[in-house]
């Protein structure tokens, strides 16, 4: 059984009085341990899809089946509740708090009810992306990837069965880039299905599994050989 199932899924909008199906009849799975991309340019609907597989908003018509579960009609709070034990997120911009401490904002999933060994979690957590070190730190004094590493430990402080990275590696340098990459591909080791949502032809190439979306349509592509990938991202 697939842990992640989208079933011909519809997701629309309206804008300027003009109907726009950011999903249009999507179908595919992730397997559990899966190492995957989502590839698409600006407005393909991939922003869409990840809100969608994030269980951040539902889809119109269709079904989302996660480990078994469908959870396309759940309530808000049920929502949140799978969002916290299952799902871990990392975002372009990072989304740390500006006046907390790293291991502040890593522990911060943790006190939706589950708050009783939260610090040393947070401090684990940044154990394993390699910045216990910066524990006190605020994100100002942080470089940029240091600050993606602290949103990385973020995502793994609940121990979920997915990671979720919406662009993760827009921000920073390709030398941090490629750092960032590789500790991805550690967590995966470690056994969590990862989904990245990524415009980047390099980004996708550390992946093994590639889908491209465009239109709000998705299809499977063959993953190209990384030294291929950054020549034609170049």
């Amino acid at each position: 059984m697939a842990l992640m199932e989208v079933l011909s899924v519809v997701k629309t909008y309206t804008l300027g009085g003009a109907e726009i199906r950011a999903l249009d009849d999507v179908s595919f799975s992730v397997q559990e341990g899966e190492k995957v991309a989502i590839i698409g340019p600006s407005g393909s609907g991939k922003s869409t899809l990840m809100h969608v597989l994030g269980c951040l908003d539902r889809p119109d018509s269709g079904q989302y089946v996660l480990d078994g579960q469908n959870v396309s009609e759940l309530s808000r709070d049920e929502l949140a509740t799978i969002r916290n034990k299952k799902i871990g997120f990392v975002f372009q911009t990072f989304n740390l708090l500006p006046r907390m401490s790293a291991v502040e904002n890593v522990e911060l999933p943790l006190l939706y009810g589950r708050g009783n060994d939260a610090r040393k979690r947070a401090e684990r957590a940044l154990e394993i992306v390699g910045l216990a070190d910066r524990r006190s730190h605020e994100p100002s004094q942080l470089s940029g990837g240091e600050r993606q590493r602290i949103a990385i430990a973020r995502a793994v402080v609940t121990d979920p069965a997915i990671i979720l990275a919406d662009e993760p590696t827009g921000n920073l340098d390709s030398k941090t880039g490629e750092d960032v990459m590789a500790l991805f591909g550690q967590l995966n080791e470690q056994g969590r299905t990862i989904v990245i949502v990524t415009h980047d032809a390099e980004v996708s190439s550390h992946c093994e599994r590639q889908l491209e979306i465009r239109d709000g349509k998705i299809k499977e592509l063959t993953a190209a050989p990384k030294e291929e990938a950054v020549a034609c991202s170049s």
